[in-house]
């Protein structure tokens, strides 16, 4: 080579590996663009009070999100979070405001640690209905929970007849008071729910770096039939993964019910597409084996940041949807030349394996 091309041969490969970068970091370049964009457009954005109050709208769609990164992660989808929330809330506020025993003649009033056990066994079961369908049965995923988002959505409204459970701060005598504590308190100076979501997200973060159910999860996704001859239980991870996307939407529609001292049949719509929306924007493939809980987290900041700031410098609704979807395409859109170009790239390496094979082949 003549050092008329070493060079270039530098310059290509300093941008190649800054186009990687800015691809691999997307999430954290958005979420900075828009703190300085809207901290620009309105004095009342860049304060802590006001990241605090952002961050725990944040906590809801980040705790959505991480369950549907584990469904991604092996090359699912589950589109009954948005359901198993409004569902979960329902159920938390049936049980706080008591659970009557008509052939014993009392009323039971749960704690708020009852419930919240109780509600995220509610949503390991609907997690684990769709994980049973898709794993054991073979039902596409798209469908299965499709039918459980109707499902759980239809359950919700029968609960509650169509109306909403108020007023559910509970009684001190009837033992069943702090629940508003989930929503309004701060410890350390940080909402609950963003303590919440933040030890979630490391237990999470843990479980699929530390763990073999996290090789697991990524090899499932990668290729589920070479991961299940490796010995890897398939079934039991899509099962598992599931559970936990469940678990994590209850958890969601408890924060939610909590922040706003009611639940109704009708919270958490289309939000399974927000939890899908904070994935891909977080980087990972749709078609699975790739993502981060942390670029998760960026994602669902990115669009909790954005939609607030939008309402504080008074855009229409109308026209906060046009700039999410537009974030969303454009995230799909980077996906698509990130994880293209090294699909392509793999499948070059496998003709050039392929290649030196058939050489040495007819060498001999």
């Amino acid at each position: 080579m003549s050092d008329l091309e070493k060079p270039s041969a530098k310059r290509d490969g300093f941008n190649i590996d800054m186009v990687r970068v800015l691809l691999e970091g997307r999430a954290f370049f958005a979420l900075i663009a828009i703190i300085i964009v809207f901290s620009i457009l309105s004095p009342v954005y860049f304060s802590v009070g006001n990241f605090l109050t952002m961050s725990s709208h944040v906590a809801i769609f980040g705790l959505l999100g991480i369950g549907m990164l584990f469904v991604i992660l092996t090359g699912g989808i589950d589109l009954s979070v948005g359901s198993t929330l409004a569902l979960a809330g329902v159920f938390a506020g049936f049980l706080l405001e008591g659970v009557p025993l008509e052939a014993f003649g009392v009323v039971i009033y749960p704690s708020v640690w009852v419930v919240v056990v109780l509600t995220c066994a509610l949503g390991a079961f609907v997690g684990a209905v769709n994980g049973i369908l898709v794993a054991y049965f073979r039902v596409p995923a798209f469908v299965a929970t499709l039918g459980m988002l109707y499902v759980a959505r239809g359950a919700a409204l029968l609960m509650t007849d169509g109306l909403t459970y108020n007023k559910l701060g509970g009684s001190p005598e009837l033992g069943n008071t702090g629940f508003d504590w989930l929503g309004f308190n701060k410890l350390f100076g940080i909402p609950v729910g963003v303590l919440i979501l933040l030890a979630v997200a490391v237990v999470c973060m843990l479980a699929l770096s530390r763990t073999p159910f996290g090789r697991w999860v990524y090899s499932t996704g990668g290729n589920s039939r070479a991961a299940e001859l490796s010995g890897v239980p398939v079934k039991r991870v899509k099962l598992s993964v599931y559970m936990i996307s469940g678990v994590c939407a209850a958890l969601a529609g408890v924060v939610l019910a909590s922040q706003l001292t009611s639940a109704g049949p009708t919270a958490g719509t289309t939000y399974e597409l927000t939890a899908i929306a904070a994935v891909v924007i977080g980087g990972a493939s749709l078609m699975g084996g790739r993502g981060s809980v942390r670029n998760t987290l960026l994602g669902a900041f990115v669009i909790g940041f954005l939609a607030d700031g939008l309402v504080i410098i008074g855009v229409s609704a109308y026209w906060q949807m046009v700039f999410t979807g537009s974030v969303i395409v454009f995230a799909v859109l980077l996906n698509s030349v990130q994880y293209g170009s090294k699909r392509k790239s793999a499948k070059s390496a496998d003709k050039e394996k392929v290649s030196a094979k058939v050489s040495k082949a007819q060498a001999v």
